[in-house]
């Protein structure tokens, strides 16, 4: 069982996956800490530490349920000519989950009534944390079947998913910080939960959209931000 502990490949696999789990999870980071907003103070991090314990379990468990995980990539049904998986409805249902919620927030954010303001500060705990595990569930999905692709040894997989995790707790309460300082920034967050959305709605109708590019259109979309920060911040300096 422990015999990876000896091979070189299997840490190599371990460094790769784990960053690999660090950059699939900022979605998942994202999506949290919105949802963490809307709680009083005292209750975001108690909220993010639990959103992001259920996240670990979730993998966890869909790692040791590899069989499964595998039988959900098995058609079921047939429809206009395009075959559906039990991972394409799990898929299509998150991601149109994902862009009602995103498109609601910005609303909100948009309109910025004092009552709708209110029950925002009075949100749910219970009802946030059922929202972050349901959405834990789709991109715990995407994360373990790169897993499984990735790396030979279950203890490798689950390794790489606690270390994960572990540099996310510790990140969640800083990012969420930044993105409810930064009104711009929280917009521009919901936007790129809005792209994962489509991407995860695309993919399960079999039309796959490379991570990489929504990745990259929204980390050159943040460094712009950045730069409009840096700027606005100046100017209030002379002001």
């Amino acid at each position: 069982m422990f015999e990876w502990i000896f091979s070189v490949e299997a840490w190599i696999s371990l460094a790769t996956l784990t960053t690999l789990e660090i950059v699939l999870g900022i979605d998942n980071i994202i999506f949290i800490a919105i949802l963490c907003g809307k709680l009083p103070p005292e209750e975001r991090n108690k909220a993010r530490v639990i959103g992001l314990s259920v996240a670990m379990i979730t993998r966890i468990l869909l790692l040791l349920s590899l069989a499964w995980i595998m039988s959900l990539t098995k058609p079921l049904f047939s429809l206009f000519a395009q075959e559906f998986s039990g991972r394409d409805l799990v898929l299509i249902l998150g991601g149109l989950f994902l862009l009602f919620k995103s498109t609601t927030e910005i609303h909100s954010n948009i309109i910025h009534e004092p009552q709708k303001e209110q029950n925002i500060k009075m949100a749910s705990f219970t009802g946030v944390l059922i929202q972050i595990a349901f959405l834990d569930i789709i991109f715990s999905l995407d994360s373990v079947i790169t897993a499984v692709g990735m790396a030979e040894h279950l203890p490798v997989m689950i390794l790489a998913v606690i270390l994960a995790v572990g540099v996310m707790m510790f990140a969640s309460g800083a990012i969420s910080d930044f993105v409810e300082k930064n009104p711009t920034i929280k917009i521009l967050a919901l936007s790129f939960l809005i792209l994962v959305g489509v991407s995860l709605v695309a993919d399960g109708l079999g039309f796959h959209i490379p991570k990489g590019y929504i990745y990259f259109s929204m980390a050159f979309a943040f460094g712009v931000e950045m730069i409009n920060l840096k700027i606005r911040k100046n100017k209030a300096k002379f002001k």
